[in-house]
């Protein structure tokens, strides 16, 4: 994940800050779920931005140069009330299915951390497909990204959607 320090900060306004966070695709939409925990980084420039921007970077199960990646631009949406997140249980279960270790860290009475729910819903998607010359690498209509299937059983996948031959489609 990538934020930007918010312009007040001491010695670092405006700079980006870039950390592997944890997140699982548990949305028909290609949004995804996080754990918000305030005291990271993230969390506190997120909240500090007026969009609470931040993009995030996922690639396949190997990362290398001729392996697809994306970028996903887009904004948070945090749920400080437990009550009232939508579709808490399936959001849980989709999380913890993905990332075992966080049930220590799930929001609730019993965390040692206050945490919350979050979604971040992307706006725009950067796609690399493998080497240029090969591969298709540009913008990709967010419909077309919203509308890919779940990757879950489905072979090669990049964000939890299933990637889609570029010949199907003009994405230039």
């Amino acid at each position: 994940m990538a934020t930007v320090y918010p312009g007040d900060h001491a010695t670092l306004a405006g700079e980006p800050f870039a950390l592997q966070e944890y997140y699982a695709s548990c949305h028909a939409n290609g949004s995804l779920t996080l754990l918000f925990l305030p005291i990271s980084r993230h969390s506190q420039n997120i909240l500090h931005s007026p969009a609470h921007a931040a993009s995030i970077s996922i690639w396949s199960d190997r990362p290398a140069a001729s392996r697809p990646r994306v970028s996903l631009m887009g904004n948070v949406t945090v749920f400080p009330d437990l009550s009232r997140t939508p579709d808490l249980a399936s959001i849980q279960a989709c999380y913890i299915a993905h990332h075992p270790d966080a049930r220590w860290w799930l929001p609730g009475p019993r965390e040692p951390h206050v945490a919350y729910w979050a979604r971040f819903d992307p706006h725009s998607v950067y796609f690399v497909g493998g080497f240029g010359d090969e591969h298709y690498i540009g913008y990709i209509p967010l419909e077309m990204y919203q509308a890919a299937l779940s990757g879950d059983d489905q072979g090669l996948s990049v964000a939890g959607r299933v990637l889609v031959d570029q010949a199907d489609y003009d994405i230039q």
